[in-house]
């Protein structure tokens, strides 16, 4: 049984920050309506939350920081009040690396209460493209809705030639807006691509293609202000919760690897770790220990790999193979990189501590 006093008192507390959240967000219409009939507009909202987009080169430092404001860089957008109103609303002005999990989730709760709205018809989130398909991912499973949610960054800050953030945010807005939009989950839009948050990844330091998705492609295409899409997702699956567990850790394997890190992760209290493992989902011998450890605790062990395509499965039976540690207890993430299953497996954790239970939400999908 669970002990749903702890559940309600979650709750309340998620809702008296969503309120606070509303409260201090400093709304912001950033309409250009110069006696233009508006009635027929649909409004994007517009979440800020930082990242390069947001960045300039500090002179004395020569390096970029975080430096404009949401309307600043809107204002850089230029004719966008031709496709929709916007709504600014300033979440945060953080570099993608200082994401952390609550943070997300206390931005899929202003998401949550922002798409509801009937006047909104989409959101758009600027984000930093070191983290931004955690983030993405996280939104993914943590929102079921039919209106579109696009995450968005740049790849060069506004110091630079050829700064990328304006032609983002406005093929961001292009794809919010459209019926087609509609269904298709959390999307990432950078340089006229849009992808799935499921299955894109950064792939390069700085090139402005950088986010792929590599199996299958992007869902789709902004050409000349319209949304072209060519595939849809088959499978798509949510975990809806007001809380998450972030103590969940990811380990990569290599040659020669052993148990310690496994270990270790086990004495500091880990309640979930992630293995990217070799190939098919084969381990180093000397790593079993570790992982019968972990599930003897009741400690998930997911694996995935650390190869950039391909689901894990039970090819392999020798010692260390995927069939082995399967009918040991660790749980298959099918093709999920790392950094998106230890996202999965953090929500997870936050709903249920049986690892029955949390096989089925990792494997359902796959197998």
């Amino acid at each position: 049984m669970y002990d749903l006093s702890f559940v309600k008192s979650l709750q309340y507390f998620r809702k008296t920050i969503s309120y606070y959240v509303r409260i201090s967000y400093n709304v912001i219409d950033f309409t250009n309506n110069k006696g233009g009939n508006n009635m027929n507009k649909k409004k994007v909202a517009a979440i800020f939350t930082g990242g390069t987009i947001s960045m300039k080169v500090d002179k004395r430092l020569s390096a970029a920081i975080p430096a404009m404001s949401s309307e600043e860089i809107m204002s850089l957008v230029t004719n966008i009040d031709r496709i929709a109103d916007i709504e600014i609303i300033p979440f945060a002005r953080i570099p993608g690396p200082q994401m952390t999990p609550e943070l997300m989730l206390e931005l899929s709760n202003v998401v949550k209460d922002t798409i509801a709205r009937d006047d909104i018809t989409g959101v758009i989130i600027t984000h930093g493209t070191d983290s931004l398909e955690e983030t993405a991912f996280f939104l993914e499973l943590n929102i079921d809705s039919e209106k579109p949610v696009i995450v968005v960054g740049s790849m060069r800050n506004a110091s630079e030639l050829g700064y990328d953030g304006p032609s983002n945010l406005s093929a961001a807005i292009c794809t919010a807006v459209s019926e087609h939009a509609r269904n298709k989950g959390v999307l990432v839009v950078l340089n006229n691509e849009v992808n799935s948050a499921k299955e894109v990844t950064k792939t390069h330091t700085m090139s402005l293609d950088t986010f792929k998705s590599f199996s299958f492609g992007p869902l789709g295409i902004v050409d000349n202000d319209q949304v072209i899409f060519y595939r849809d997702i088959a499978k798509r699956s949510h975990i809806l919760t007001d809380t998450v567990v972030p103590e969940v850790d990811l380990i990569k394997s290599v040659v020669g690897m052993d148990s310690k890190y496994i270990n270790y992760c086990i004495d500091q209290g880990t309640k979930g770790i992630v293995i990217e493992a070799m190939g098919r989902g084969n381990l180093p011998p000397k790593m079993i220990d570790g992982i019968k450890k972990a599930v003897e605790k009741n400690i998930p062990v997911i694996i995935v790999s650390r190869c950039p395509m391909g689901r894990v499965l039970g090819s392999y039976g020798y010692e260390g193979g995927g069939k082995m540690l399967h009918d040991l207890g660790a749980i298959f993430g099918g093709d999920l990189n790392g950094q998106k299953a230890r996202i999965k497996l953090m929500l997870a954790l936050s709903t249920t501590d049986d690892m029955k239970v949390i096989q089925t939400i990792f494997e359902h999908e796959y197998y």
